[in-house]
């Protein structure tokens, strides 16, 4: 049985003068899927989500949202269809507590999901940060700033999640704690895109990989299959699968 697709690229292509940052890119995101984006520095990833999430207008090509072309559809709109980000560096309002600045998300997404209060719940639930609901963002640790930008985004009621970096930056423990919280994202009918270059955590949580280099895609499959691909180890790991620590076989229940 084939899953339907979430999120559907063809051709996607953005040039920047005479740069060609992203190149021809076909992908499909089935519903329901932890779907990896993983590549070197520079390798065209943060513009694909931008091209998703309509902060930059495509050169050529097309990208489809649940089955509806995008076309010039602005952010916040396409924000109110279903599509949230989170950002690496998280930007919360500094003096308002946790839950205050969930509730910004829950006030401005999904124009049909108006019980703040619930939707509010629901989201520090879910990333596992209804214990610190009433502190200030100003005196989090780097993973719990990490948790509420991905909080403020579920709040918005997505269909899917572009997770950019969720681990960048984290420790072992708050890597977890993050895995962990997409797990539970996805396990609530999210899809979730995940940008990352933990490669332990890409390979434990991942259904499937897209692989960019140089704005061209060049691998795409399991995380075995990914991992263990020549092109991709020549243009990004330097290493087989097999020898990064703690990137074994996925775990079950991925």
């Amino acid at each position: 049985m084939t899953t339907a697709s979430i999120l559907s690229g063809r051709g996607v292509t953005k040039r920047f003068k005479g740069l060609t940052a992203m190149n021809q890119i076909d992908f499909d995101i089935p519903e329901g899927a932890i779907y990896g984006l993983i590549g070197p520095n520079g390798a065209g990833k943060s513009t694909l989500f931008n091209l998703i999430t309509g902060y930059y207008p495509l050169s050529e090509g097309e990208i489809r949202f649940q089955d509806m072309p995008l076309g010039a559809t602005p952010t916040y709109k396409r924000n109110q269809m279903g599509i949230a980000r989170a950002f690496q560096i998280s930007k919360p309002f500094p003096a308002l507590s946790v839950r205050e600045n969930v509730m910004v998300g829950a006030m401005f997404g999904n124009p049909d999901r108006r019980d703040v209060a619930r939707v509010t719940q629901e989201a520090l639930d879910v990333t596992e940060m209804a214990d610190l609901a009433d502190r200030t963002a100003e005196g989090l640790t780097a993973g719990a700033l990490r948790k509420l930008e991905v909080a403020r985004a579920i709040a918005t009621r997505p269909k899917l999640l572009l997770a950019d970096e969720p681990c960048a930056g984290l420790n072992a423990t708050e890597t977890e704690d993050m895995v962990r919280c997409l797990r539970n994202i996805r396990a609530r009918g999210t899809t979730v895109w995940l940008v990352e270059h933990d490669m332990k955590a890409v390979v434990s949580i991942c259904d499937h990989i897209l692989v960019v280099d140089a704005g061209n895609k060049i691998s795409e499959g399991t995380p075995q299959e990914v991992m263990n691909d020549p092109a991709v180890i020549a243009a990004y790991l330097g290493t087989p699968m097999e020898d990064i620590p703690g990137a074994g076989p996925a775990a079950p229940g991925r």
